[in-house]
């Protein structure tokens, strides 16, 4: 998901470098295309991982009740995975953050006259 996503990013931030035009305008209607989709995994990727983090906390309450090793190692494991939903969803938002910022350069790139330079962002690395 990630290196789809810094692809995407490249090839926006390359069109931009490159000028306007209408092919600029099939890269933003592209762009909006997967942003959508992408705020779309976004909210799914929220919903799981809500799901396991509550999974986690019923399952180290299970264990403080009735400890076990299978308690124990039920709990460890959703707890994990936890975290690694956790960074996963941290990255996604992220990433969602920046291509709103991209869409915004595309839509003053489109509504710049072509001879105008474009304005340089600072983070636009």
């Amino acid at each position: 998901m990630w290196g789809y996503m810094q692809r995407h990013e490249r090839l926006v931030r390359e069109r931009l470098d490159q000028g306007g035009g209408e092919e600029l305008a099939a890269v933003r209607a592209r762009h909006a295309r997967r942003l959508r989709f992408m705020q779309h995994e976004r909210l799914i990727h929220l919903i799981v991982t809500m799901f396991v983090a509550l999974f986690a906390l019923l399952a180290v309450g299970f264990g403080v009740t009735h400890p076990s090793w299978a308690s124990g190692a039920l709990a460890a494991l959703l707890l994990g995975l936890t975290g690694a939903y956790l960074v996963h969803y941290f990255r996604l938002e992220n990433g969602v953050q920046r291509w709103y910022e991209l869409d915004d350069r595309l839509e003053e790139a489109l509504r710049r006259p072509p001879d105008v330079a474009p304005v340089q962002h600072p983070r636009a690395t």
